[in-house]
């Protein structure tokens, strides 16, 4: 191939690339594609991003622990703020519901508990 028609060539697939209107060769498309798209090896250094390396493992997690606890207290303390507190009558409300259910299904496992126990003398006597 002569440099003349190689130039043409870039030409082409330059404007292709930034025109989606011109249909574009597999060959090109392939290439385009391949291209945006992360290999493997760029994927797993994308998912260790953040993490120390092993080497690492033993001397970050001895030196950082008080840092880190005073980080997960702050952390605690911030989404402690963001809970929704219910109010004086409301916990009152939520705690009768929650002792009346609680009696409610005491007394069936009672009643039902009585009534298989009779049933099963009354059976096998």
């Amino acid at each position: 191939m002569s440099d003349d028609r190689a130039h043409e060539t870039e030409g082409w697939l330059e404007q292709a690339e930034a025109s989606p209107d011109v249909p574009q060769p597999a060959a090109t498309v392939r290439r385009l594609r391949s291209t945006s798209r992360p290999t493997q090896a760029q994927r797993l250094v994308d998912a260790g991003k953040g993490r120390p390396t092993r080497a690492r493992d033993a001397t970050e997690t001895k030196a950082a622990a008080p840092a880190r606890l005073v980080r997960f207290l702050r952390e605690v303390v911030s989404e402690l703020g963001k809970v929704i507190w219910p109010s004086r009558r409301e916990l009152v409300v939520y705690t009768a519901v929650v002792l009346v259910f609680v009696s409610f299904m005491v007394a069936f496992v009672a009643l039902l508990d009585m009534g298989l126990g009779r049933a099963v003398l009354t059976v096998f006597g």
